[in-house]
């Protein structure tokens, strides 16, 4: 096998060398019609195959040893389980990353037509720093990401954009499964976007006691990572010059935290694509969606997008619904794919050049 690893996996940018005697010949290749040939070592195993959420792809015995399939996972960023006997195996030679609320193995196969979106060769790239900042909310230090174009200069001022993950990943996701920041350097290279900082934090961080802590992340923004950020980097502080977008669980963090402080945010982007909230509760943060005149005035673009076999597309649906006689200025986009990074890359490549245009 002699697939190169994606630049953007979390464990290693090259495939690891092994010991063939130990080892064999395992690993993963990527054929040109997006099928893919995946070989790992089991020898006592009576079952293997990769699990797709449910979905069975088997692996036939090619010795005593080794197992071997051909399959097709589809196009895109795809997740799945190695599964070894029914049981979870993490496979060191594949590829490794973080969703599900786990390290995962994946494989990241060619989109037709997107492969430039994030290619690295030809364009100057700009930097991804890991940051702790205290957490007077969480009681603890929390993790960031930030991007930094590759023109940075100390001396400018920048607007800035915080962009959230979905539920059981974290602040990795959108380096290494949504690639925002090789999109970047590209849309910037080519003149099609602003300079800007993107912030990307951990959507579950939990408080003491385990606190509850999928929606703990709107307060842990305001209350610590905007400071911080203010304090660290040399970013715009008005709110014409702060946006806020996420997909999934983050669509409805920043639907909350946006809608919430209208004084803080003026582009917004909900990806897959939550308004409201799907579990009920208290919903009050709607209420600006009921005043047309202050809503408009508030943002220069607020973005929903979502993936026209996504498992929610009736709460999109439903949604429209809710808006369509409001007079908002909203901008509604659908991609083809379902609930999955391929839509979201589409989103945030679109989404970006919209951001602090001042036209």
């Amino acid at each position: 096998m002699s697939n190169r690893l994606p630049i953007d996996t979390t464990v290693t940018f090259d495939l690891p060398f092994g010991e063939p005697d130990r080892d064999g010949d395992q690993g993963f290749e990527i054929l040109d019609d997006g099928r893919v040939t995946v070989r790992v070592k089991a020898p006592n195993a009576k079952e293997v195959a990769l699990d797709q959420f449910g979905h069975m792809h088997p692996l036939a015995r090619v010795s005593e040893e080794m197992w071997e399939g051909t399959v097709d996972l589809g196009r895109g960023f795809q997740y799945f389980f190695l599964k070894v006997d029914g049981a979870d195996v993490l496979c060191p030679y594949l590829p490794i990353g973080y969703g599900c609320c786990r390290p995962m193995n994946f494989l990241d196969i060619p989109v037709p037509g997107e492969a430039e979106w994030s290619a690295i060769e030809g364009v100057p790239h700009g930097a991804v720093t890991r940051c702790l900042y205290p957490s007077s909310v969480t009681g603890k230090h929390e993790v960031c990401l930030v991007y930094t174009p590759a023109s940075y200069d100390p001396a400018k001022k920048y607007p800035v954009l915080y962009l959230q993950h979905g539920y059981g990943e974290n602040e990795t996701g959108w380096v290494h499964q949504g690639h925002v920041a090789r999109i970047a350097d590209r849309l910037l290279a080519a003149g099609q976007m602003e300079e800007m900082i993107i912030v990307m934090g951990n959507g579950m961080v939990q408080g003491d006691a385990m606190r509850q802590g999928r929606m703990l992340f709107p307060q842990v923004l305001l209350t610590d990572l905007i400071p911080f950020i203010e304090s660290r980097y040399p970013v715009l502080t008005d709110k014409w010059h702060r946006a806020m977008a996420g997909l999934s669980m983050g669509s409805f963090q920043t639907s909350l935290v946006t809608l919430t402080h209208p004084e803080m945010f003026s582009h917004v982007g909900i990806f897959s694509g939550f308004i409201r909230s799907l579990h009920g509760g208290d919903n009050a943060h709607l209420a600006l969606m009921e005043d047309r005149e202050k809503f408009n005035a508030s943002f220069r673009v607020f973005y929903r997008a979502m993936g026209t076999g996504d498992q929610f597309i009736q709460t999109f649906l439903d949604d429209d619904e809710m808006l369509k006689d409001k007079g908002l200025d909203i901008i509604r986009e659908t991609f083809p794919g379902g609930h999955d990074w391929g839509v979201w890359r589409r989103c945030i490549h679109s989404f970006l050049p919209r951001l602090f245009r001042e036209s």
